[in-house]
């Protein structure tokens, strides 16, 4: 029953910790550079997962130290881990859109992006980027299992 209980704290907590950390914390600079190829599209995306890294990680550590939450250190450093490196993965910027071409959502992965040649369309309320996020709650889901029960 304890897995069950820090599971539920633990998840919306990394949503919460999620959404601020990818659109607080981020630097204007990592959102643009993170997915260039190369070296600097690399620093980029590793600097921002270690800011967001730090929130994930503490928010975490503040629950489980104030609430007394049953986790274990390797609980915790799985969760984290997982956390990141799917973090990293995804928002390198050309796993997802092969991914969505796989499975057959191109079209829905480009819905609201700027044409071509054109930035008439620029919004958040994007096909990727709704896919991005889904992408990083399904992981956050598994983040918060692992952190519960490893």
């Amino acid at each position: 029953m304890q897995s069950a209980l820090t599971f539920a704290v633990v998840l919306p907590a990394l949503l919460v910790a999620h959404n601020f950390a990818d659109h607080w914390v981020q630097t204007h600079q990592q959102a643009i550079t993170k997915q260039q190829r190369g070296h600097v599209g690399r620093r980029a995306c590793l600097a921002h997962v270690a800011t967001y890294t730090a929130v994930t990680a503490a928010v975490t550590a503040l629950l489980w130290a104030v609430l007394g939450l049953a986790i274990t250190s390797a609980g915790f450093a799985v969760g984290q881990i997982v956390s990141a490196v799917t973090h990293y993965w995804a928002d390198r910027g050309f796993i997802l859109p092969r991914l969505a071409g796989w499975i057959g959502k191109t079209s829905f992965y480009v819905m609201g992006a700027p044409r071509p040649g054109k930035d008439d369309n620029v919004s958040l309320g994007t096909g990727a980027y709704a896919l991005d996020q889904a992408w990083h709650w399904l992981w956050l889901f598994a983040a918060a299992l692992l952190t519960a029960v490893a």
